[in-house]
């Protein structure tokens, strides 16, 4: 009986990606050429003046799209306030009290609006966003292809199942990039998005009281800054650079200075799980640069509502 439960279980993952593939196949690197010219200008002009003001805002602006596109795909259903016939994914315990950039989309979004009223997508704001926002702080570029529609409805528990917590352990965080499409190597690979920005205590106050596999004064200096109780909101950097898109992280965690017990997770300094990848990256900037575009291109693709599936959103965080 189990065999046979496996096999419908990978068999209906092998149909959701396929539709996700034929999705994403109707994207164009040319979509808004004709009806909205200025629009990838206007999206990069705005991502560069909110990095500017505040550096963190780049990777705030990339877990968004992350965000979005790992719940329903990438269909702008993370931006979404709660309504009266759902409780959205802003709710959800991995994005409450925690998302940033919100009002960044706003800005950018009724920008494009007085330049071509309902014409881009909520949607393709954030993969864009996302991108430029990875570039402005020293990241590889990658193409960004576009035609997304909006999502119409959001499940604040389906965000809780799909997003993976800071507390979640090596075999939970495969699983769940497993259920993307996306391998061992392309999980470690998106998590070096934490090379930039930085998380609350309440998300390392456990890490840095009660783990062994720290570095001792890397967690006596986040302790000055994160106590036993109190001092939620207080910050800690995810990686020793937290201002520029480079591969420290991986470097962190080979000298155990994850901030986050799932980014550690990704290094246990035995040979095992998936010590090779963050070696690799660690050692290979290139090679990481190279890895995280393609990895991010395929972020972008999963999901994807096309043609007259959706709708273009006037105002970002409701429906039409």
């Amino acid at each position: 009986m189990a065999s046979s439960c496996s096999v419908v279980v990978t068999a209906i993952v092998v149909v959701v990606l396929g539709m996700a593939a034929a999705a994403s196949a109707q994207l164009s690197a040319t979509f808004y050429d004709s009806s909205c010219p200025r629009a990838l200008s206007i999206i990069r002009s705005a991502v560069n003046a909110a990095v500017a003001r505040e550096t963190r805002m780049g990777a705030s602006l990339l877990r968004l799209h992350f965000h979005d596109c790992f719940v329903q795909g990438c269909d702008a259903s993370v931006l979404l306030a709660d309504a009266p016939n759902f409780s959205g994914e802003q709710g959800a315990f991995p994005n409450a009290n925690s998302l940033r950039g919100l009002d960044v989309v706003d800005t950018i979004k009724s920008q494009l609006e007085a330049s071509c009223r309902q014409t881009v997508s909520c949607a393709d704001i954030l993969a864009v966003a996302a991108r430029d926002s990875v570039v402005a702080l020293g990241g590889p570029s990658y193409p960004v292809l576009l035609g997304r529609r909006d999502g119409t409805t959001a499940v604040q528990m389906q965000a809780n199942i799909d997003l993976p917590a800071p507390t979640t352990n090596l075999g939970n965080l495969v699983t769940t990039f497993a259920r993307r499409g996306f391998n061992s190597s392309e999980m470690v690979v998106l998590s070096g998005g934490h090379t930039i920005g930085a998380a609350q205590c309440t998300n390392f106050r456990s890490r840095i009281y009660g783990e062994t596999n720290i570095d001792s004064a890397f967690a006596a200096a986040l302790r000055g800054s994160c106590p036993q109780a109190g001092g939620n909101a207080n910050l800690g950097a995810l990686d020793s650079t937290p201002n520029a898109f480079d591969n420290a992280f991986f470097r962190d965690l080979m000298l155990g200075r994850g901030l986050l017990h799932s980014d550690q997770q990704l290094y246990a300094g035995d040979g095992t799980g998936t010590d090779a990848f963050v070696r690799n990256y660690a050692s290979n900037s290139a090679q990481f640069f190279s890895d995280f575009a393609a990895a991010m291109a395929k972020v972008g693709g999963l999901g994807v509502l096309t043609g007259s599936q959706g709708q273009v959103r006037l105002n970002c965080s409701r429906v039409n």
